[in-house]
């Protein structure tokens, strides 16, 4: 079931939080977005307020003065209340709104203030920006000109551009707003760098539930499929030869305990799958089925990198034997870079299940490939091989390993 939305304040809605983890992250740092914490960090800037407010005193008298301080606090007052990033569910008209507010009251404060008032345009700068990020750039351009060409456009205000210069706004407005990009990237990354950790978390978790499902479906099938096998023997021998079927429960039993022992490992992460014992199960397997098994003892010839992927093959190859086939006869051929599980059983595809699926995806995290198919005139043939190999071995004349069964078996007899 999907997480419910996240409702929160002060966010783009491009940005709003769909992840549990986006909303910690949010959570974190909505504090410097709300309550006393934001008005803090917009009332910081308004000290530079006290220089326009010096302006106004000195270049305007009487009902001038007294408007140039009622626009100045006008500003002020906008400034504490305008949204930088508006919510999610608020219209952006609303934002534009309070901007155009303050545009005209800092327009508004030039006639008093003079060359000073265009600190206000450092206010909107930090507003752009916030807003626009880095398209913002033609307006901040346009207000960095206008501080520094309107004052000597109006001769009262600047005799000279060097004395244009002196005010610093012209080259403020340009800092400040590189600066508040940076910021603003800064926070951008970390929001990036907090949901690449959870996507991580979330996919890590998932491998895991992966690797579980898959080991326990093949530790737990290859026993299970012997514990059937042992058990219907020992009920068919439970009336002619009760000594026998009693060693088979016996059995049953060893390899409950050993199917439990493989889950735990399984959970836990580790997992003692060897080519040797594999073959050894195998053959013990295919006996109490009643399958003439053509095993090899020793699995020397291997590649030793190769050991554990082989033994997971032949777990799986000899499980749908067991299972699937109908077989009279089993084979396994190993090189040092191959094995092949063949029988001369019915050779048809069974319902697609995860047993092959998995093996495959073994084969394929270990850069192998992987064929099965059915051979003629019968039975059935499933070949796992590694790269190190110089070219893909031989079907040994059996046309049902050619290139073209590969998808195929994926999708056929398998558990």
């Amino acid at each position: 079931m999907a997480e419910p939305p996240v409702r929160w304040t002060n966010v783009d809605s491009k940005t709003a939080p769909h992840t549990k983890a986006e909303a910690e992250w949010v959570a974190a740092q909505r504090k410097w977005t709300r309550g006393w914490r934001r008005l803090v960090l917009l009332a910081i800037p308004l000290v530079y307020l006290i220089y326009v407010a010096g302006s106004v005193r000195q270049n305007s008298h009487g009902a001038a003065a007294v408007a140039g301080y009622a626009v100045l606090a006008a500003f002020a007052a906008c400034w504490l209340a305008v949204p930088l990033v508006p919510a999610a569910e608020a219209s952006k008209r609303r934002f534009w709104a309070w901007y155009a507010v303050l545009a005209a009251l800092a327009v508004a404060e030039l006639p008093f203030a003079r060359a000073a008032g265009f600190v206000l345009c450092v206010f909107i700068t930090i507003a752009t920006v916030a807003r626009l990020g880095a398209r913002a750039a033609p307006i901040v351009a346009g207000l960095a000109l206008g501080a520094l060409l309107v004052p000597v456009a109006i001769g009262p205000w600047h005799d000279s551009l060097a004395a244009a210069f002196d005010t610093v706004t012209p080259v403020a407005i340009p800092v400040v707003a590189l600066t508040m990009f940076a910021g603003m990237q800064v926070v951008r990354g970390n929001k990036a760098l907090a949901e690449a950790r959870a996507e991580l978390s979330r996919l890590a978790a998932e491998n895991e539930r992966i690797r579980i499902a898959r080991d326990l479906h093949d530790l737990l099938g290859h026993s299970l499929t012997t514990i059937t096998v042992k058990a219907g023997l020992a009920r068919r021998l439970g009336s002619a030869d009760p000594a026998r079927a009693v060693d088979q429960i016996a059995e049953v039993e060893e390899l409950s305990r050993r199917a439990l022992a493989d889950v735990r490992a399984a959970v836990s992460g580790y997992r003692d799958v060897t080519l040797v014992n594999e073959l050894a199960r195998g053959r013990e397997l295919l006996r109490a089925s009643g399958i003439a098994a053509d095993l090899p003892r020793a699995a020397d010839v291997v590649d030793p990198a190769h050991q554990e992927l082989f033994g997971w093959a032949v777990r799986e190859g000899l499980t749908n034997v067991i299972r699937h086939s109908r077989a009279s006869w089993c084979a396994v051929r190993l090189s040092p870079s191959c094995v092949e599980i063949s029988d001369d059983g019915i050779g048809a595809a069974a319902p697609a299940g995860n047993g092959l699926r998995g093996l495959r995806e073994r084969v394929a995290a270990a850069g192998g490939a992987l064929d099965a198919g059915p051979l003629q005139p019968r039975g059935w043939q499933l070949r796992v091989w590694m790269p190190s190999a110089v070219a893909r071995p031989p079907a040994g004349g059996t046309p049902g390993a050619a290139e073209g069964t590969s998808f195929t078996a994926a999708q056929g007899r398998g558990h």
